[in-house]
């Protein structure tokens, strides 16, 4: 039995303790805008009529910016100096 997306957001959520705001803020790191609404639709039960399919393009999202919550902003890379073989 192979997992979905929303069997890893769910248990994503518990192991890092998140809490719906933080998931919100998470995916907002990412400019990906989400409502508290679509992401209780994401944690419902499969059989439950208001449940939504997480897809590839919100988990890629939200584990963007879980990257960037955990670890910050990603520094720019300075331009690596050329050495001048002439002195």
């Amino acid at each position: 039995m192979a997992l979905t997306n929303n069997d890893i957001m769910k248990k994503l959520r518990v192991a890092l303790k998140l809490k719906d705001d933080d998931i919100v803020h998470i995916c907002s790191l990412v400019d990906f805008k989400l409502t508290k609404s679509e992401l209780g639709a994401i944690f419902r039960n499969e059989n439950h009529p208001k449940y939504m399919e997480c897809g590839d393009q919100f988990l890629r999202n939200f584990l963007n910016g879980l990257i960037i919550y955990k670890r910050g902003p990603r520094d720019e890379k300075k331009p690596a100096e050329r050495k001048s073989d002439n002195p």
